[in-house]
């Protein structure tokens, strides 16, 4: 059985290029995280697998929790026929538990349009303000992309950081290095 990433990838794809089509992509990325907020409640699934509701309820039900999280300009508050139809489709296919990784699959997909990547580190101490900015001209340089970054602390480590930009991960952490080192002197 596929797992949710792999059945989001074309529902992301077609929504995002849609979106991309008639200059809506950031109605819709606001859009897709207040969906992934608004599935994230078990009050919200409990009830959209109330078999006593038929799917036009069920409909109305998101998007009514759509345009009372976001407003009416949310691209899912029955306002935008696309918007709409793609929440049918959803329904009609049992795919809304997707709805995060379709929200996930399109913000990579707007980044990759938009010539940025978000980029995590984690460290095991505070970085102050020069040290993030030397690591974020020197992913900036080395990636050639705008960089969203982000820290947290993360206590696990012993010291240095893990860096996170997509796909790539940069682990300058002292438990790697360590590994590395123990592996070198095993063989």
């Amino acid at each position: 059985m596929a797992d949710n990433n792999t059945i989001a990838r074309p529902y992301a794809q077609a929504i995002f290029e849609f979106a991309q089509e008639t200059d809506a992509l950031d109605e819709l990325s606001i859009s897709l995280t207040a969906a992934k907020d608004i599935l994230a409640d078990g009050r919200v699934i409990k009830a959209l697998n109330n078999p006593a509701l038929e799917r036009a309820e069920k409909l109305n039900f998101l998007t009514d929790l759509f345009i009372a999280a976001i407003g009416p300009e949310s691209f899912f508050s029955g306002t935008n026929d696309h918007g709409t139809n793609f929440l049918k489709l959803l329904l009609e296919y049992s795919r809304l538990d997707v709805l995060p990784e379709i929200r996930d699959r399109v913000e990579v997909l707007k980044s990759d349009a938009e010539n940025r990547i978000e980029v995590n580190i984690k460290s095991a101490t505070e970085l102050s303000d020069s040290q993030i900015r030397e690591i974020q001209s020197a992913l900036k340089t080395r990636l050639g992309r705008e960089i969203n970054l982000s820290t947290e602390m993360d206590k696990n480590l012993l010291g240095g950081a893990v860096i996170r930009a997509g796909d790539i991960v940069i682990d300058g952490s002292v438990r790697a290095k360590l590994e590395s080192l123990a592996n070198t002197l095993i063989s």
